[in-house]
């Protein structure tokens, strides 16, 4: 689109077809009217026509295609308002090539300078996205990505932030996730942590503890975890900020048991990238060579269709070749070891 200056206004200049003036026009009885119409347009100066474009061969003929030309806000006033008045956090550069999309999301901007401005000690606090979203906008859900509706369409945070040219980080919050479920028995420094992908296992091993037993296989847990299935990532990508302060202790070694399925080795690997930098993670090998133990083949279950069999050799690393073996073995015949194998029943190594 082309601006220019046509006396004192500012004009845009755009192509436009006939059929889309036609449809801007309303509703024509016949074909003179429409004719009348574009005609009155092009004497008015409002359109010129783009005689390259071709006519539509009818009587009298008209060209397809038009120039059309239409009156710029002026926005003067915002461009000064944008240059003088925002805080230094928020980038001008978008919206100074762009004032009609500050016009647009305006209200929203200066909310959000009003808080940089007043209230910016308020980010020294980490706080959930829907908190400080509701601290800012008075929208609770806004920088979770509900998009709020405006005159000329939707509006989202994330958007709106990228025209200000701040990132989330800025806003110091964090992304809630399902509560972290777990046990502990003893909140002593180092010790060994047991995630459980399933729920009828964790709270098994749980009652086992409570029950005065210390050894599950052999092996001391004082802190049992439930990760939930794939929810485990969610659960540890706010470990730092929710975690008791024994649980990071970097000299705790973290277990992790579950389903022998291409699913749950899968979720152990997603967990093993997330946290192998800053915690030892390993599988709880005595649980899964458990589950190995007095298996029938031939009255295994079927594995859920649709798994991602694109798992790798971080989980197999961790065991011989014999039982890495027989454990692809069993998933290439399209079976699986649920972790219900086990039971409380189990646990005890005599």
């Amino acid at each position: 689109m082309a601006i220019f200056n046509l006396g004192n206004n500012f004009m845009s200049k755009k192509k436009i077809t006939y059929e889309e003036l036609i449809k801007k026009g309303g509703r024509f009885e016949n074909y003179s009217e429409e004719a009348e119409y574009i005609s009155s347009l092009i004497q008015t100066g409002s359109i010129s026509p783009i005689l390259s474009g071709g006519t539509n061969g009818k009587k009298p003929a008209l060209p397809l295609k038009y120039w059309i030309y239409e009156e710029e806000p002026d926005y003067s006033a915002y461009l000064e308002e944008i240059k003088y008045k925002l805080s230094n956090l928020i980038k001008i550069d978008f919206y100074m090539k762009h004032p009609d999309i500050y016009l647009r999301e305006r209200k929203y901007v200066l909310m959000l300078n009003e808080y940089l401005i007043k209230n910016r000690k308020r980010l020294d606090v980490k706080i959930s996205e829907n908190e400080r979203s509701f601290d800012i906008w008075r929208l609770e859900k806004f920088l979770s990505g509900r998009a709020i509706n405006g005159s000329e369409g939707k509006i989202g945070a994330g958007e709106l932030l990228r025209h200000c040219g701040m990132g989330m980080d800025m806003l110091n919050v964090y992304r809630t996730a399902e509560p972290m479920a777990y046990y502990v028995k003893e909140r002593l420094t180092p010790q060994n942590i047991l995630i459980s992908e399933n729920l009828d296992p964790f709270y098994g091993m749980r009652k086992y503890l409570m029950e005065g037993e210390r050894l599950i296989f052999g092996t001391e847990f004082n802190t049992l975890i439930y990760g939930g299935g794939k929810k485990v990532s969610s659960i540890f990508a706010d470990f730092d900020d929710f975690a008791e302060e024994y649980m990071k202790n970097p000299s705790n070694t973290f277990y992790y048991i579950g389903d022998l399925d291409y699913e749950g080795i899968g979720i152990f690997e997603g967990l093993y990238r997330k946290l192998h930098s800053s915690f030892r993670l390993e599988p709880f090998m005595e649980g899964y060579m458990a589950l190995l133990t007095n298996i029938e083949f031939s009255l295994l279950p079927h594995a859920k269709e649709g798994q991602n069999r694109n798992v790798g050799e971080i989980f197999f690393s961790f065991f011989d070749a014999d039982t890495t073996e027989q454990i692809k073995s069993i998933l290439k015949e399209g079976h699986y070891i649920p972790q219900e194998k086990l039971s409380i029943m189990d646990y005890r190594v005599d």
